[in-house]
């Protein structure tokens, strides 16, 4: 039998950074997970053994990656993956599975992608491995303290990366974005566009989408819209008000539009995806 270890986070209450789901297993010969495509970033670290992951670029053209101890590997959200361990030698791996709004950024930073998704630092991996474990190690501290290690994990990804990319935000450009993640989060409810939030901040439209981008990872519509369904599925989680009443309340006012959103982004129907995530309660 195999062994391993697996905890779900037990709160949704964090927009920057999310983790969901961590463990990790020692793996039988050739045993294998796959194809599957996942809704958030998963990230595994090889502690001894080796494997083969199967992935495809942003191009939809797979490629074989062949992994050892001390190297890592990304599943970026829809990506279509196998992996698979060793005949003779099975592979030891920790895992992550993580998201939210600022994710993409620090993968971005560490050089990680669809398109690059090994890290294979020279040194540096064992202290990266260590965050992961500590998570694993400690699923009954706060959701607090859980994602405060989350964050100090991306941190050790970027430093140790071999791919690590400059972060070229200045001052003024974080002042920038940082106005318009604010003026976004008080005003996702309703209508807003991309003018009013570059009239807000007081740039041009075309420099201010170009600025987001750089700097946040996605363009400010797709931000709108996964802050839109991270507020959407917290309330579906947490609460037992209607659906429509929640896709309105995140600037849905149309069900019909809110569900094909929400599907496409979390891999369910919203009532599908409600049913699957709700939290037992105790009797």
């Amino acid at each position: 039998m195999s062994e391993y270890s697996f905890s779900m986070f037990p709160n949704d209450n964090f927009l920057d950074f999310r983790l969901f789901q961590y463990g990790w297993e020692q793996c039988e010969p050739l045993h294998s997970y796959g194809p599957f495509v996942r809704n958030h970033y998963l990230f595994h670290y090889v502690i001894s053994g080796k494997g083969l992951l199967m992935s495809n670029d942003a191009n939809g053209v797979t490629h074989r990656h062949h992994l050892g101890a001390g190297q890592g590997f990304l599943i970026c959200p829809g990506q279509v993956n196998t992996y698979c361990a060793d005949e003779h030698q099975p592979w030891k791996y920790v895992w992550l599975e993580f998201d939210g709004l600022r994710a993409a950024e620090c993968l971005e930073c560490a050089g990680l992608g669809q398109s690059q998704p090994i890290y294979s630092p020279k040194s540096g991996g064992e202290a990266l491995c260590s965050r992961m474990l500590y998570i694993c190690d400690h699923s009954g501290d706060s959701p607090l303290h859980l994602v405060g290690h989350l964050c100090l994990f991306l941190d050790e990804l970027i430093c140790t990366s071999p791919t690590r990319r400059e972060n070229k935000t200045g001052p003024l450009r974080d002042f920038y974005i940082q106005e318009a993640v604010t003026f976004i989060q008080q005003n996702y409810q309703r209508g807003i566009t991309v003018e009013e939030i570059a009239d807000a901040c007081k740039l041009n439209r075309s420099y201010f989408s170009k600025l987001f981008k750089e700097v946040i990872g996605c363009t400010p519509q797709e931000f709108i819209i996964r802050l839109r369904l991270t507020k959407a599925a917290e309330q579906m989680r947490m609460t037992g008000d209607p659906i429509g009443d929640i896709a309105r309340r995140c600037g849905y006012p149309n069900q019909l539009h809110f569900s094909q959103a929400f599907k496409k982004r979390y891999g369910l129907p919203p009532r599908e995806w409600r049913k699957q995530n709700t939290p037992v309660k105790s009797k």
